[in-house]
């Protein structure tokens, strides 16, 4: 085992040293979530001036969406991401043919995934409360550990299917890794109740463990305690499509070596 964490921090020191080295690197992880944060920060403040009472309520609901949805977003990108980086650097095959085992590499990047949101989140946190007079950890309490909890495991598991379409199709799947994390958003009900949708689809959304999240969210912000059953719901749904996701990341990448498209996707 402590061959494996060698190689997990070995790989971790890897992408946070390309941060250490690209200052627009490091400027641009945090430069979209505070735009993102001043653009729908101010229409929260515009919607409590139309009615402080309920509006201000909700507005503060959508902000503390704004920054669980970017917590899910920036931790799905981290592992694809860092499967992209080393096809753009033509790296993969470097990786593969080492002794790095292929849970070691996802492991190495959900750490990294991780420690980016830790940041993104506390600039992002501190930000509101300055600005906004908005206290994330305040108005959720102990709640925020088993909702931030469950939202990493999806977003990591976001990045795993993702990752493994990008071990088959290589730079075809460019696309696939920004636009697949937003298919997700409005069935997650991140900035409204699960109620507002329509009934069939309010059945597709209860099988994401991150419309429990967010729900779970609403109501803690609301003055009610987490439901136990909201925890529950998603951390199973999180185990099922965990194990989904993993063999379909090791079905891919046995498709891909087998058939030598993996060494293309390489090499190009």
């Amino acid at each position: 085992m402590s061959g494996s964490l060698v190689r997990i921090s070995a790989m971790l020191r890897r992408y946070l040293y390309l941060h250490r080295r690209s200052l627009p690197r490091t400027l641009e992880l945090v430069f979209w979530p505070v735009m993102e944060l001043f653009v729908w920060g101010y229409l929260t403040v515009y919607f409590k001036s139309l009615a402080p009472g309920l509006a201000g309520q909700l507005a503060f609901a959508f902000l503390n969406g704004m920054i669980f949805w970017d917590i899910l977003y920036r931790n799905q990108q981290a592992v694809t991401i860092s499967v992209m980086e080393e096809i753009w650097h033509h790296n993969l095959l470097n990786i593969l043919i080492s002794p790095l085992r292929l849970w070691e590499w996802l492991a190495a990047t959900f750490v990294y995934g991780f420690l980016k949101s830790a940041v993104i989140t506390g600039v992002l946190t501190g930000l509101a409360f300055l600005v906004y007079h908005f206290d994330l950890a305040g108005g959720l309490g102990l709640s925020l550990i088993p909702l931030v909890f469950n939202l990493l495991l999806f977003a990591w598991i976001l990045g795993i299917a993702t990752a493994a379409l990008l071990l088959w199709w290589g730079y075809s799947a460019e696309a696939l890794i920004w636009g697949i994390p937003f298919l997700v958003q409005p069935l997650s009900a991140v900035f409204y109740p699960l109620t507002v949708m329509p009934v069939w689809v309010q059945a597709v959304s209860r099988c994401l463990p991150s419309t429990y999240v967010f729900e779970g969210m609403r109501l803690v912000l609301a003055g009610q305690p987490l439901p136990a059953e909201f925890f529950w719901a998603s951390l199973g749904l999180n185990g099922l499509f965990l194990l989904a996701a993993g063999a379909f990341f090791y079905w891919m990448y046995a498709k891909a070596l087998e058939s030598g498209r993996l060494v293309r996707t390489g090499m190009e």
